[in-house]
């Protein structure tokens, strides 16, 4: 295992989720493709200063219903961010492109932080920090 990660949606329309995840995270299209037969397209995405690819997949044979994460399969894509303080920053990003989101959320049930929101297909997404552990005794 290389460390890197790839990710890959099922998207109603992989042109326009690409188009979202690219303004939102600052990704770049790393290929483009259509099956002969129309009925997969394939795009995928990489960020230039993580080891994240994302592909977004729409397939012909899709009804158009919105994620859910009450299904077997994904329950939520986090993103880690370094610092507590990024999520004010993720927040304000949020808010300039119209994304509804959460706010920055302290859990009682730990130290960590979140943000929540969603996709154009509905699929949760967080941007999310860890506390540091504490020193053991």
């Amino acid at each position: 295992i290389t460390g890197q990660l790839g990710v890959i949606l099922t998207v109603r329309d992989a042109e326009r989720s690409a188009e979202w995840y690219e303004k939102l995270l600052g990704m770049e299209e790393r290929y483009n493709h259509t099956a002969a037969d129309g009925s997969t397209h394939y795009v995928c995405l990489n960020h230039p200063d993580a080891v994240l690819e994302l592909c977004l997949v729409s397939h012909a044979g899709n009804a158009g219903e919105h994620f859910s994460e009450e299904h077997t399969g994904l329950d939520h894509l986090e993103f880690l961010v370094a610092d507590r303080e990024d999520l004010v920053e993720w927040a304000d990003r949020l808010d300039e492109l119209g994304v509804a989101h959460s706010g920055v959320k302290e859990l009682t049930y730990t130290k960590n932080s979140m943000i929540t929101f969603r996709d154009p297909d509905n699929i949760q997404l967080e941007f999310f920090w860890r506390a540091p552990a504490r020193p053991s005794p």
